[in-house]
């Protein structure tokens, strides 16, 4: 990694006026703050523990302890691919205008359409599994305190409340959420600290290395466990995605151009470091792995929590959990809101006016917060119907943001050398690591359409390939029939009509 000395003179706001477009966001972030967000909603205490379940029933301990191992390599290497972009292309728009800058020409325009297409697809559905989470949680928590019963329904209006708490924090607090990121991180530091060093002294039993490091359990129904191992990988990538919101974020960020890279990486590896303590203190604390199973708060990290520590101390360890959790939900609202906000200020979206359009007061997308609100809640509704929705839901944040993570990666090795790179960047390893993260993603985008319970019925059914494919056929479509014509066509009127709309916009004022 390599952080040229040599800076070019200009502001953040004059590379971004060089990228085409018009500061309208305040930038109030630090580089800290930038990478604050990433961690945030990486969330280990949000991602691991609420697919832990998953893990248990897919592959057990092996699979959640050497799987979390491989797969945060594979990701260091796909951030670190990310990041020598982001260097050179700081601006919310972030991934499909990467892919718009580094395609050739002709078909520059199409390959940003898709790409962002599938980034708003990841976006969404990563909202949609983390505050469905944070719903699971909050059930089990308001079980164990006052006997609430856990059901569909119920858990999805704790899903609705939590999504209209961020989505009015994103709209009203916006000081308060910059504030709530940072202290996220150090809600994040000691929340693991604190729980696995109780989970290391507390418990009079604990279960053995070879447990931990080699017991294997199928609890899908699939006869092959080379199978199992493979989707039980989900687990782990499911928690290492949001991190491109640090890109998303850099028309908010002073020194964008190195701190945007800087807090894709260092989110990355921060929390691969703090997902495998926790994960090894969850896993050597189960007192009872069929117990844990089948708890009746319907979370088996809740379990353990009370199992080895004690009803009062277990619930008081969920409720930093839960915290975690709604800290990761806020910062993917705002993230997601900006990618919203960034690709209907280029027409990419149904009704982009209302989209991209900015609070003067507070210089937020708002109309854009809520449509990201709202868009989860619907990803999250078939869970009423299908057990496994939760899973699938979580796929498809997988296979729509990796997707998303690696089209401009593919298209900067096959520019090579011709790459303009930014004050951040791999120097003469930038080649590799990308063919390594192209090669990750293309396994894992199969690997999680697959099916992960059998047999397989309408209530087991991974649903993921359908909504990508519905996704995918709607922007096709759009596309063939229209888009192609006018998207990121600085010579098409409906381009030109839209640039001069902001231009004549009235600047807004810092509260």
């Amino acid at each position: 990694m390599t952080d040229d000395a040599k800076a070019s003179g200009l502001s953040d706001e004059e590379r971004l006026a060089q990228l085409g477009y018009t500061q309208v966001l305040a930038r109030r972030m630090s580089a800290f703050s930038n990478y604050a967000v990433s961690f945030t909603i990486i969330s280990v205490l949000s991602g691991c523990l609420t697919l832990y379940l998953f893990g248990m029933n897919t592959g057990g301990p092996a699979v959640i302890t050497w799987g979390w191992v491989a797969v945060g390599l594979m990701t260091l290497f796909v951030g670190l691919a990310m990041a020598e972009i982001c260097s050179a292309y700081p601006t919310s728009a972030g991934l499909y205008f990467w892919a718009h800058r580094l395609a050739p020409p002709r078909t520059a325009a199409a390959w940003a359409w898709f790409t962002g297409w599938f980034n708003v697809l990841g976006q969404v559905a990563v909202t949609a599994g983390i505050d469905f989470g944070a719903a699971s949680f909050l059930g089990a928590y308001l079980n164990l305190q006052f006997d609430f019963e856990v059901t569909p329904g119920r858990t999805i209006l704790l899903f609705a409340a939590i999504l209209v708490l961020h989505g009015l924090l994103n709209t009203f607090g916006v000081r308060i959420v910059g504030l709530l990121n940072s202290v996220s991180v150090w809600w994040h530091v000691f929340g693991v600290a604190v729980i696995v060093g109780a989970l290391t002294f507390a418990p009079d039993h604990h279960q053995s290395a070879s447990f931990v490091f080699g017991e294997f359990v199928n609890n899908t129904g699939w006869g092959s466990g080379v199978y199992v191992v493979l989707i039980g990988l989900l687990m782990a990538q499911y928690t290492f995605t949001g991190y491109d919101a640090s890109a998303h974020m850099t028309e908010e960020t002073h020194d964008a151009s190195t701190a945007g890279p800087k807090g894709i990486v260092r989110s990355i590896w921060t929390s691969w470091i703090a997902g495998f303590v926790l994960l090894l203190g969850f896993t050597f604390a189960i007192q009872s792995y069929e117990g844990a199973l089948t708890s009746p708060t319907g979370a088996p990290p809740a379990q353990i929590l009370l199992d080895a520590l004690g009803a009062t101390a277990g619930k008081l360890l969920l409720l930093v959990v839960i915290g975690a959790q709604l800290f990761c939900g806020m910062a993917s609202v705002t993230a997601n809101s900006r990618m919203i906000y960034a690709f209907s200020r280029d027409g990419a979206l149904p009704w982009s006016h209302i989209w991209h359009s900015v609070n003067p007061r507070t210089r937020t997308p708002v109309a854009a917060v809520w449509l990201a609100a709202l868009a989860a809640l619907v990803l999250g509704l078939p869970y009423l119907i299908n057990v496994t929705a939760y899973a699938a839901v979580t796929s498809i944040a997988v296979i729509g943001l990796y997707i998303a993570y690696v089209i401009p990666t593919l298209l900067r090795v096959r520019k090579g050398a011709a790459f303009e790179r930014g004050p951040w960047h791999l120097g003469r390893w930038s080649q590799p690591v990308g063919v390594i993260a192209v090669t990750w993603v293309g396994v894992i985008t199969v690997l999680f359409m697959l099916p992960q319970v059998s047999p397989v019925t309408w209530e087991t059914f991974n649903y993921a390939p359908i909504a990508v494919l519905v996704v995918l056929g709607f922007a096709a479509t759009w596309w063939l029939a229209s888009a192609r014509h006018w998207f990121l066509n600085p010579d098409h009127e409906r381009t030109r009509a839209r640039a001069s709309a902001r231009a004549n916009t009235p600047e807004p004022v810092d509260p």
